[in-house]
């Protein structure tokens, strides 16, 4: 059992829960950067414990405190009534820092694999679900942890901080990028004021991949959204951003049930020109973590060739974008 439990144990003390209940410690697979845990207690309640990197381990910029992020996200979509992990405790600056939240039902969209009409329905419920995390207004643009700076009072500061963070990263960890960071810094700042169209800033997941869309059968064998999960890397910012994730490696104005929902449920996503740029400058940012954080997770040969192969081309096509548009 060893510190798995014991920690485990200590947590659920924190958390007001019995400890002496705790059934099960089984470590979670899927993520690469936080230690995940389900604990399982006697009652047959589940909870998720996340624990961070120890503070040396190295990262992006950004990464730091992740787990007061998750919480915030966890709280955002409480608010929206949207289906995803409840935080129970987090302690995001002790000496060993961690997050505990409820379990939620089903498999990840990648092992369910939906088709046809049933896989429809779920991108219609899941853009219903989305708009309505898109409904939760913040307090400021940029990440709730801090690990930037604080928050920006606009949507321009906030963007341009987090891409000059990561392209230091590259240029701090040497990572590979399809063009000098410098030059992907001068594309970026050709499209920044399309940003400035975003006044409001509201919870974007921006991790929303499949791997992080829990499907659940019920009792009548229908599929359903079960939870939307993994919120750690949330802003607070332009819900187009969103849209990015949801399509990963692809265009989600093809995705025509998930735009249907996202509208039912008050969704606005008109892609005219300065939309269109906002897209581009979102799908360059994350396709420049994917390709830099390579370097710190110390990633194996098969998953760097497939990141250059696979994702470097769609960085280019995004940064070539950005110099159509503006």
């Amino acid at each position: 059992m060893g510190d798995s439990w014991e920690r485990a144990r200590r947590v659920l003390t924190e958390a007001g829960l019995p400890s002496g209940a705790l059934a099960g410690v089984r470590p979670m697979s899927g993520g690469t950067y936080n230690t995940v845990e389900e604990l399982r207690l006697t009652d047959g309640s589940r909870y998720v414990l996340k624990i961070p990197p120890a503070a040396a381990t190295p990262g992006l910029r950004y990464e730091r405190r992740l787990l007061v992020a998750e919480a915030d996200f966890c709280a955002g979509a409480a608010e929206a009534r949207v289906a995803a992990p409840h935080a129970v405790a987090v302690d995001g600056d002790g000496s060993v820092p961690y997050l505990l939240m409820t379990a939620c039902p089903g498999e990840p969209w990648t092992e369910v694999a939906p088709a046809g009409a049933e896989r429809a329905a779920l991108r219609t419920e899941l853009g219903r679900q989305v708009a309505r995390l898109h409904r939760v207004a913040g307090p400021a643009f940029g990440y709730p942890s801090g690990a930037l700076g604080p928050l920006a009072p606009a949507w321009r500061t906030a963007f341009t901080a987090m891409t000059d963070a990561v392209l230091a990263d590259a240029r701090h960890y040497g990572a590979w990028l399809p063009r000098p960071a410098g030059e992907v810094a001068a594309v970026l700042r050709t499209a920044a004021g399309a940003l400035d169209e975003v006044t409001v800033p509201v919870l974007v997941h921006f991790d929303l991949w499949p791997g992080n869309i829990l499907v659940e059968r019920t009792a009548a064998g229908e599929a359903r959204i079960g939870g939307l999960i993994d919120g750690e890397r949330m802003f607070w910012g332009d819900p187009l951003a969103d849209l990015v994730s949801l399509a990963l490696l692809g265009d989600i104005r093809t995705d025509d049930a998930f735009l249907a929902g996202y509208a039912e449920a008050g969704g606005r996503a008109v892609f005219d020109r300065a939309a269109l740029a906002r897209l581009a400058l979102y799908r360059a940012y994350l396709y420049l973590i994917m390709l830099i954080e390579t370097v710190p997770r110390a990633a194996g040969e098969d998953h760097v060739r497939w990141v250059r192969d696979t994702v470097a081309p769609e960085l280019e096509a995004a940064l070539d974008e950005i110099g159509r548009l503006c």
